[in-house]
């Protein structure tokens, strides 16, 4: 294959990441935590619009998830980050140029190192990748490519002027004498250099260790006019090569190949996300490479975590609880009832999460993961009633409820948490009971947070899902949640039995 990019195997997908906005579920599954945790340290690329934009189909997912195993392996990691490193330098040295526009030849110096770095980089990055170790199709392309290059006339004449011209530029020994005002430059002609015997005389009042710095670094100041007309004088010295030095300016001001340069933005997608995941893995979070199907819904996954909830537990030395899920056909919905703040709204996020990452081609949290290739997600989490909609939060409710159901195919994923709260439960029962029946007649994956456990056995593609209490104390939550019957009254049963207010208990404190 032709490479083109490392994210997207797909010519005509290059150019959609940068015009998609924010999805809307972004906010309610915390995937807007996630992402900005991950492209924190990497503003300058600009990587936020690559985790809004699935691949369409997937091969081109598994073309990243490839790719992301291959940069697992610690030597091609270092090499690209090697790379990415020079080619930050390489920009940096054009943007030093910028500042010296008005002082010819120390702008063109400037520019004739930004090219020796990205010379450099390109060579050793092709290098590296000439392991056995690369096994996925977009590093291979991209080896196959850089390797084409390096061949080229066109390369190779670029490289071979560059580090000669480096190499006679730094080779340039001259000599001023600063007399009355007036500097001359001249040629250096086997002259004395009273460095050494200066230092010599002067060491004996030497008083600081070697470990002291003397004078304190300075930040490298702007070339000023005496400085340029010292470079002019050099200029007139050696004519023939600032003629040179002038000539690879205008010949190779384009220099930049723009497939090189957009591998460069673009590894760093999997450069920031195998980062952020890192800390996680190093802190008990396992990760595995997903298993996305297009057509079959039957999914498991053991041991996923809210990546969002995970990543603040860590820091404050919480301890992650996984969970398990897993659906057979013709099951297709999840329903997660159980006692407040017991997981079922992580429970849910992370289901979302789980199924965005993957179909983003990203390592997924937990051992293993069948998950489904989707077209979209839809999610509906409790708002604010807003006072300016002149409507209130049943309508609200109704309204966005109805949208979903609207826009949804049998493709897509819903996430629904606490739907219907602000009614009666007889309303809620008969409305919850509609809602449901659609999204069983689209056949969607969905899952569904609730307190109506009615909805837990609604047809034969309902499962109940429950979050689990210590059962010596009530109080205490697991935040494991299990396949298991839906029963409100089993939390109150508990508390009752805790506190020895059962029936049985009551008859036997009476009859004493």
């Amino acid at each position: 294959m032709a490479f083109k990019s490392i994210l997207f195997p797909e010519s005509d997908e290059l150019t959609v990441t940068e015009s998609r906005e924010v999805p809307a579920f972004f906010r309610d599954l915390n995937l807007d935590q996630i992402v900005e945790a991950i492209t924190s340290d990497s503003k300058e690329y600009a990587l936020t619009p690559f985790f809004y934009s699935p691949p369409k189909n997937v091969d081109a997912i598994e073309y990243r998830l490839e790719v992301m195993e291959d940069l697992e392996k610690i030597s091609i990691m270092q090499a690209v980050r090697s790379f990415s490193e020079q080619m930050r330098e390489s920009r940096s040295c054009l943007a030093k140029a910028k500042e010296f526009h008005d002082y010819r030849y120390a702008f063109e110096r400037w520019f004739l190192c930004a090219v020796n770095l990205y010379i450099n980089a390109i060579e050793h990055l092709t290098e590296t990748l000439r392991s056995d170790q690369v096994q996925s199709s977009g590093l291979l392309a991209l080896r196959k490519y850089l390797s084409s290059k390096m061949r080229s006339e066109a390369f190779q004449t670029i490289s071979a002027e560059a580090r000669q011209l480096r190499s006679d530029l730094s080779s340039i020994q001259y000599c001023l004498l600063m007399k009355n005002g007036a500097v001359t430059v001249s040629r250096y002609d086997e002259e004395a250099d009273y460095n050494d015997v200066l230092e010599e005389a002067f060491k004996k009042f030497r008083r600081l260790t070697p470990n002291h710095q003397l004078i304190k670094e300075r930040g490298e100041s702007k070339m000023n006019h005496i400085q340029s007309q010292i470079l002019d004088r050099l200029a007139l010295l050696h004519p023939d090569l600032f003629q040179r030095l002038d000539q690879f300016y205008s010949s190779n001001q384009s220099f930049l190949d723009p497939t090189i340069a957009r591998f460069d933005r673009e590894v760093q997608f999997y450069v920031a996300y195998l980062g952020y995941i890192d800390k996680l893995r190093r802190a008990g979070v396992s990760f595995c490479r997903p298993k996305l199907s297009e057509i079959s819904k039957e999914l498991s996954c053991h041991g996923a975590v809210d990546l969002a909830l995970a990543s603040r537990l860590i820091v404050e030395k919480k301890k992650v609880v996984p969970n398990d899920f897993y659906l057979v056909a013709p099951e297709r919905i999840l329903v997660v009832s159980g006692p407040n703040q017991g997981g079922k709204t992580t429970f849910a996020r992370m289901f979302g999460q789980l199924h965005y990452l993957a179909n983003l081609g990203c390592l997924v949290p937990g051992t293993d993961a069948d998950l489904f290739q989707f077209d979209r997600i839809f999610t509906h989490f409790e708002r604010r009633e807003d006072i300016t909609s002149l409507h209130g939060k049943l309508q609200d409710d109704l309204v966005r409820i109805r949208r979903i159901l609207v826009d949804a195919t049998s493709n897509s994923v819903i996430i629904l948490n606490e739907v219907f709260s602000s009614t009666t439960l007889t309303d809620a029962v008969f409305l919850s009971g509609k809602v449901m029946d659609r999204i069983s007649e689209l056949d969607a994956l969905c899952v569904w947070v609730t307190f109506l456990d009615e909805l837990a056995s609604s047809n034969e593609k309902t499962v109940s899902i429950v979050s689990m209490i210590d059962p010596d104390n009530p109080k205490i939550r697991t935040f494991k949640l299990e396949r298991r019957p839906a029963d409100g009254l089993a939390y109150a049963l508990a508390l009752a039995q805790k506190y020895r207010v059962t029936y049985d208990s009551l008859m036997e404190r009476l009859d004493r």
